[in-house]
Parts: structure tokens; sequence; C-alpha cells
């Protein structure tokens, strides 16, 4: 198991690069199942979880052939089950749910398990099935769906916390052969769905209204190959932005959408962070100490939930008391023991973290609980005075390309220890 040792204090400057979107790429590499034709995917990251996606597509009979970032897929004939064996490791591998389900009328997947930030179930998921006339059960830790015909209807999929976007992307998938016209109201507005939609028109779909919460589905007979570039990555790159406001003289964002990164950078420069953005580029200048905020996490195009473990690593410097509340995942403060091992001031009242800046953190060693808060340790461990150990790495592989790699590129003292099991 491996752990990446960081030492505090180094300035951070130059470039560095923007991966593809996990977020968009895996609901995009499962829409492949919905065609026999040959379907080219660039920009693809290489993280843990694809590669989980593309061992569940192989499994279900697919051909596979992946090369420098690009994925070429042709499921010309599939199964419908994908087993325990090969889905557990991986939440988002239920988004096969909806291109089987679409193209041949029943899937049967097993349920990935929970997870550490708190219950996300995939109730509304089965709604929105449900309301394309298929029937689903679960069963034995599968979820079954099948239909003898999907017919497009009405439907909300908005929940307690705001709309899911794996469902949205799910229902949509399932949708796009269904006979006649679904309408998703409620639905998740984020930039991957709109990525995903993209794709599938590409496809032949009739979509309009992604990056809406009213998305409108003309169901066609079937679809043809397409190729796509996935969108980068924001929320890699709203990482790497409060890297170099924490620890960054200069520091420039390349292939970047700032776009999608609105409430993030409103937030830094709230914070009292110098921005320059240009078409596909964003400079950061920070470094400095920040100024205390408010957040709160909100689904697209509200703070991002993905971005709250980093921006706490931020407020834990900042020059006075800050609240950070968590209305998407309310249990997702796993991260502030760990930066309270590093000296941080942090305190919960429930969903809300008041956190006291302090003028130092001091390097420990601390455990990764999950993917974005293995990421605020790291760079928690960037102005952390002496050495920081983060264990558990392989959160932060989930969804980080090489970000070790990168933050070197970047001048930070920062080195990788393989383990052994």
């Amino acid at each position: 198991m491996d752990k990446i040792i960081v030492h505090g204090g180094r300035p951070l400057s130059g470039f560095v690069k923007i991966s593809g979107s996990k977020n968009s790429a895996l609901p995009i590499l499962a829409a492949t199942l919905l065609t026999r034709e040959q379907c080219i995917i660039h920009s693809v990251p290489d993280l843990s979880d694809i590669h989980y996606m593309l061992q569940i597509l192989s499994h279900l009979g697919a051909q596979v052939e992946r090369a420098s970032g690009t994925v070429t897929i042709q499921a010309d004939t599939v199964q419908t089950t994908a087993p325990y064996e090969i889905v557990r490791k991986m939440r988002a591998s239920v988004c096969v749910l909806g291109p089987l389900l679409g193209r041949h009328k029943e899937a049967r997947v097993s349920l990935p398990g929970g997870c550490v930030i708190g219950d996300r179930p995939i109730d509304l998921h089965l709604k929105g099935f449900r309301a394309l006339n298929a029937a689903c059960r679960v069963e034995a830790g599968d979820v079954k769906v099948f239909a003898d015909e999907l017919r497009g209807s009405t439907m909300n999929l908005e929940g307690r916390q705001g709309p899911t976007v794996l469902g949205t992307d799910n229902v949509l998938m399932a949708a796009t052969l269904a006979e006649g016209t679904t309408v998703i109201e409620g639905a998740a507005a984020e930039p991957e769905v709109v990525d995903l939609a993209n794709f599938l028109i590409k496809m032949g779909a009739k979509i309009e209204g992604a990056g809406t919460r009213r998305i409108t589905i003309e169901g066609v007979k079937e679809l043809h190959g397409a190729e796509h570039a996935v969108i980068p990555d924001r929320i890699e790159a709203g990482t790497f932005l409060v890297a170099a406001a924490l620890a960054g003289t200069e520091v420039t964002l390349r292939r970047v959408n700032a776009e999608h990164l609105n409430a993030v950078l409103n937030a830094l420069a709230d914070a009292g962070c110098k921005l320059s953005i240009q078409k596909d580029t964003i400079t950061i200048r920070g470094g400095g100490t920040a100024r205390p905020l408010q957040l709160i996490t909100e689904p697209y195009p509200g703070f991002p939930t993905d971005m709250q473990a980093q921006m706490c690593a931020l407020l834990s410097r900042a020059n006075g008391e800050s609240l950070v509340t968590e209305t998407v995942f309310p249990q997702r403060f796993m991260h502030v023991s760990e930066l309270k091992r590093m000296g941080a001031e942090i305190a919960l009242d429930g969903a809300t973290a008041r956190i006291t800046g302090v003028a130092q953190l001091s390097g420990a060693p601390v455990m990764a609980s999950d993917l974005r808060a293995s990421a605020a340790l790291v760079l928690a461990g960037l102005v952390a005075e002496g050495m920081t150990e983060v264990n558990r790495v392989y959160h932060i592989d989930r969804g980080y390309e090489m970000i070790d790699e990168k933050l070197a590129g970047l001048g930070a003292e920062i080195e990788r220890v393989k383990q052994s099991a």
C-alpha cells in the first residue's frame, strides 16, 4: 500500500496540465455499451477508477484497447450481468445499468456497497427506470432491471440533497433508446452530465436541455459509434488552484475550462488570491495568508462538495474564522480529525466546520479516508513544517492522475513510497 511523503515549505510555480474528467469519462465509457459500433474516447485519465470501469466493460464482452489517453471500445455483443467481484471497488459501476437496460431491456449489476462519506443509495436511479416502464428488484445484493419495452415519460430525479448526477446519467442513457419522449425534471446540471449528453448526441441521440434542471430525450431506434474528447477535470483543476493558493508564487493551469469553476474561482478571489483567466488557462498568484470565508456546498453551479476538503485545508491557515457547511454529504468531514493532527483548529457542529486559522501547520503521519480528503492532506502538507506522511493513497489514485508527479513538477518536495502489502 503506497504512501506519499511531503516536505513542506517549498514554493510552487510553473505550469500544470489538467487531465480529462473522471466523472465524465466513467459514464461516457459506459455509454459505449449502447451501440455495436466502435467508439473512440480521447483524454481519458489514467486512474484506478477508469481501470476498473474498463475491466467491467471487458467482462461484459466489449473489446477494449487503451493507448496514451485514448480508449477504443467496440461492444458488438455484450452480456447483461456484472457480478460483485468486478464492481465492488467502485460505486460508479452502477452507471452500466442504464446503457444495458436501454440496449437489451435488462441488466443485473451487483450493488457496489457503501461509501465512507455517507450513504449514497440508488433509489433515484430505480425511480427513473420505473418511470421508463422497467421493473426493478434488489435480490441477493444485486440490482435487476428489466422491461418488455422502454417507454418515455416525465419524472423528477431530485432528492433530499439535490439532483443525482449518476442517476441523471443512468436514466439519460436508458432513455435514448426508449419509445417516445422522456422528460427528466430535477436533473443534475453538472458539466459532466453535459459532456455525456454531447457524446450521446454524437452517437445519434436526440437530447435537449442538458446543463439545465429539465432534460428532454426523444428516443431513437439505435445509436451508432462516435469519437469524443472528455472535458478537463474541474475538481483536479480546483485542487491545483488551492495548492497554488496555499503554497504558490505563480502557477498556471493549462487545458482547463474556467466556466466550470466559477464557484471555486469566486471563493479563491474572496480569499485574496489574484487570478488571470484566458481561453483555456488560469494563472493564480497565492502563497499569502488567505482571508476567512463562509462556504456552503451545493449542487452545480454552487460550490462543489468535491472541493470542500481542499478548502478546509486552505482555510486552516486563513487570518480569522471560517465556516464551511456541507449540504450534499453532511458526513463528509473525515479529513477534519487528520487536519487537526497537523495543528489545524477545527470544531464540528453537525454539518458545519468552524475553522480558526493558525499561523503554522506541522507535518504528521495522517490517514486518507476518501478521495478528496486525501488530496486535502497532501495540500496541507505542502505548507506544514517538517514532513507529512499520507497513508492509504490508493484513494487519491482513484481521481488524480499522477498528482505527486504534477506537484513535483511545480517545485514541491514530494515522493511516493512503495510499501509491501
